[in-house]
């Protein structure tokens, strides 16, 4: 047995949830090989053979694979797949993508979101927004997995030696072109990836307060800013800081939630949270029931109060 990793790259660096991925790959059993499609993505196949655990790495160069489009990087897998019991992507919006052409290419059933491995056929996957766990067990001949990255530990960046191998690349299918991109830069830590996180929600009542409150807060921690679905909604902040079922999944080491009421769909987003601080004057509110710490108090008063103690 012997399992292909898709990675997410940006053609120089390997990003982090492909470190995540490698470690369920490992414990599928076998081998574990790392395909890198890209376009002048030499460094980036390069830092992909240094993580530890990958016995090779595939590198397929071509002007198709520059910006990620599905239709290409599905094609380039479907030309490998005969080669591998288990073909695995990051549960991101790239992996998203790609995983279920992937799948049907080979009419067999997608595994999604899976956060533990059982054995080689056999995964857990959350569902019904994360309230229950389902044991999963596939007859497929390839897995397509999707990896939620927050049930697994990172791979080593480094101390690996795998060698790269150059793969005939796939012909631009022609089905999608690359037309732009608009990236929000920042200077706090990408949301996905922070160790600490402070997350406003509806209760801050406007953009205005969300930004007065939280902000400082997170400055102070060097934290990335989440909201709740309800925040986003309402305007008071961007829908990519969203934290949820329909948001990003996040587990950093700390998590603080002011006034987030805690609806199962934003719980699904950040219950891995290794240490979870609510902050709502509603002593009933469900966030409570996750937290490690809880604090009943306006978080007008609280929020500045701990920011000034930081």
């Amino acid at each position: 047995m012997t399992a292909l990793v898709i990675a997410e790259h940006d053609n120089a660096a390997i990003k982090g949830a492909t470190l995540n991925t490698v470690t369920a790959a490992a414990q599928c059993g076998g081998e574990v090989h790392v395909l890198v499609a890209g376009h002048n993505a030499a460094a980036a196949a390069q830092a992909a053979s240094q993580i530890a655990g990958v016995s090779k790495v595939i590198h397929a160069d071509a002007e198709g694979f520059a910006h990620g489009l599905a239709e290409n990087v599905a094609a380039q897998v479907i030309a490998l797949a005969a080669n591998y019991s288990h073909i695995l992507f990051p549960a991101t919006a790239s992996g998203k993508n790609v995983a279920p052409r992937v799948a049907a290419l080979l009419d067999v059933a997608q595994l999604s979101d899976v956060t533990k491995v059982v054995s080689a056929d056999t995964f857990e996957r959350p569902i019904y927004a994360g309230n229950a766990i389902a044991t999963v067990q596939s007859g497929d001949k390839v897995k397509v997995i999707t990896v939620r990255t927050t049930g697994f530990d990172a791979a080593a960046a480094s101390g690996g030696s795998a060698a790269v191998e150059s793969a005939s690349a796939v012909a631009d299918s022609g089905k999608s072109t690359f037309v732009g991109s608009e990236i929000a830069k920042s200077d706090r830590p990408e949301l996905t990836a922070a160790k600490i996180i402070v997350s406003g929600g509806r209760a801050l009542g406007s953009a205005e307060k969300f930004t007065e409150v939280i902000t400082p807060l997170a400055d102070k921690l060097g934290a990335a800013i989440g909201a709740s679905r309800a925040a986003v909604d309402a305007g008071y902040a961007p829908n990519d800081l969203q934290v949820g079922q329909t948001g990003k999944i996040v587990a950093p080491q700390l998590y603080i939630a002011a006034g987030i009421s805690g609806a199962i769909q934003h719980l699904a987003g950040m219950k891995d949270s290794k240490v979870i601080v609510a902050i709502n004057k509603d002593p009933e509110a469900p966030i409570f029931s996750v937290a490690d710490y809880g604090l009943e108090a306006d978080l007008f008063e609280a929020v500045p109060e701990i920011t000034r103690s930081a």
